[in-house]
């Protein structure tokens, strides 16, 4: 009786649980890359992971969140079924890359800037809209 009530409370624990656990990216291109594809799929619990958490950024997150629910479905799918097309990685320094991408449906060219910050690699999300160092 004491095994199946364990694997009940077991089950209720998993099921009831609805944090999600992504992976700590190992570079800066693993910390844009997982960014821009939560965006790109609308998973923007994702993004915010792999992003710096300051006010600013929260409030962009939020903006492209809205942007993208008000986006109509095809053109949602086209999204979640576009590739990254990497441009160009830059090396500022040892804790900042620019990164140059566009995605494969809408080809527009965009950058974000993915910073070094208490030894975790995150995307400084305001950098793609104010363009400042």
């Amino acid at each position: 009786m004491k095994f199946i009530t364990a694997i009940a409370f077991s089950i209720i624990f998993c099921c009831c649980s609805n944090e999600k656990n992504y992976p700590k990216a190992e570079n800066a291109l693993d910390a844009g890359r997982e960014f821009i594809d939560g965006c790109l799929k609308g998973d923007f619990e994702r993004a915010a992971f792999y992003m710096t958490g300051d006010t600013r950024n929260k409030e962009l997150l939020q903006a492209q969140q809205k942007n993208y629910n008000e986006k109509s479905k095809n053109e949602k799918q086209e999204y979640y079924n576009a590739s990254i097309i990497i441009n160009e990685d830059a090396v500022l320094n040892d804790s900042t890359h620019i990164i140059n991408y566009r995605n494969s449906f809408d080809k527009t060219a965009r950058k974000v800037k993915v910073v070094l910050q208490n030894n975790q690699w995150l995307v400084d999300f305001k950098y793609t809209f104010d363009g400042n160092l």
